[in-house]
């Protein structure tokens, strides 16, 4: 299974959906809130979204439009963990959040209101464009393969035809359009390769997040002795996060971004993803998921 390009057989590319800021329309399909039977429910709740992540931030902010919203509106700067801890609270919401779900949604689209700008390419942005909003939504199915490729167990191609519909499924959650979202694997891939190729670029941003050797403080509220350690943890987690980014970037992304990548980095991630899938399974409970998915486990067997 190539997770990292695009499938050509595909008929047609799927347009560039037009400029619409602010359209707050919902969907005519409800959003179904998701259950244990999903397969969004058995990753994004597991501690092994934290390995993952990252890459498709790295390609959401390579589109123009949304590293230059990020560059200009975010605090990913100056509150860095405390960013990534809401990122990762509002995603937790999305899949185990029930009916809150679709209110996280509609707050999502809310806060994004007011972002707007002016992009790398001196192109008018706003957060809520169809095109840049719905690329946001798109890069999670990408690396949901790539992180089953490396650190879970690989889709056959029912696998990756029911996690795509899942994935569609989250975009009505988040109220993204029908028409905005490609609706089959051979149309996304299609999608995906002309987004990639017609707009990605190496941001200020996409730089930043792949620099390991950028400042970031010790996590907020860190023990003491972590605060005496984090300079010399610093330098080897980043590291770690970012040669795993890289990784689980798709290829075709990467190449696009000129991001190094040689047959030894392909075997010594291929190697850490087996530590992975071995030890992470074997943890207890309270060790391998996040607090809102050890939740909602919980609720599902009661």
């Amino acid at each position: 299974m190539d997770t990292g390009r695009a499938a050509h057989s595909a008929d047609r590319a799927i347009p560039a959906p037009a400029p619409a800021p602010g359209d707050d329309r919902a969907s005519r399909t409800d959003p179904v809130p998701f259950t244990p039977d999903t397969l969004l429910w058995d990753m994004v709740g597991d501690v092994r979204v934290l390995l993952y992540l990252p890459a498709a931030l790295v390609l959401q902010v390579a589109h123009p439009a949304v590293g230059a919203g990020v560059d200009e509106h975010s605090v990913f700067r100056t509150d860095p963990w405390g960013r990534a801890r809401r990122s990762l609270d509002s995603l937790q919401l999305w899949v185990y959040g029930g009916d809150r779900a679709v209110e996280e949604g509609r707050r999502l689209r809310r806060l994004h209101r007011d972002i707007k700008g002016t992009d790398t390419r001196g192109r008018a942005y706003h957060a809520l464009n169809p095109a840049p909003y719905a690329w946001v939504h798109a890069t999670g199915f990408p690396v949901f393969l790539r992180a089953a490729e490396y650190l879970f167990r690989p889709f056959d191609e029912a696998g990756e035809r029911k996690l795509h519909a899942e994935a569609r499924r989250l975009g009505r959650i988040l109220g993204i359009r029908e028409r905005d979202m490609p609706g089959s694997v051979e149309e996304f891939w299609t999608y995906f390769d002309r987004v990639v190729h017609d707009e990605l670029e190496r941001t200020v941003v996409v730089d930043e997040l792949l620099d390991p050797r950028r400042s970031v403080p010790p996590p907020d509220g860190a023990a003491a002795a972590l605060r005496l350690l984090w300079p010399v943890l610093r330098p080897a987690l980043l590291r770690l996060q970012v040669f795993v980014t890289k990784g689980l970037l798709p290829p075709v992304a990467r190449e696009r971004l000129d991001v190094p990548w040689t047959p030894r980095d392909e075997r010594r991630l291929r190697l850490l993803g087996r530590v992975v899938r071995t030890v992470v399974p074997r943890l207890p409970e309270r060790l391998r998921y996040l607090p809102a998915a050890r939740a909602a486990r919980r609720s599902a067997r009661a």
